[in-house]
């Protein structure tokens, strides 16, 4: 049996899955557009439109993450001190 549009529905949580990898996906495209624009005006665009689809994901992930779609560790001081002096190291390095 052949499925419609009409009997096909995303629930909420696969809903905001969209729109989160959507908006991410922008994100990308309005980057390598950044990146690549020839003008002034234009990167403006770009950076304007990258800076306000950086906050509709934002929204999007704040949505998934206040009905539990999505989760988060917490990061720990000792991991947060590791990550600095990896990062430290690679600084110096091509420095």
């Amino acid at each position: 049996m052949k499925q419609s549009k009409k009997d096909i529905s995303l629930n909420e949580k696969d809903a905001l899955q969209d729109m989160l990898n959507a908006e991410k996906q922008l994100m990308n495209l309005y980057t390598v557009a950044l990146m690549e624009g020839s003008s002034k005006s234009l990167r403006k665009e770009f950076l304007h439109n990258c800076s306000a689809t950086a906050e509709d994901q934002f929204s999007v992930f704040e949505q998934m993450l206040a009905r539990g779609y999505y989760e988060t560790t917490p990061a720990e001081p000792p991991m947060i001190k590791e990550k600095t002096e990896q990062f430290s190291k690679v600084l110096k390095q091509i420095s």
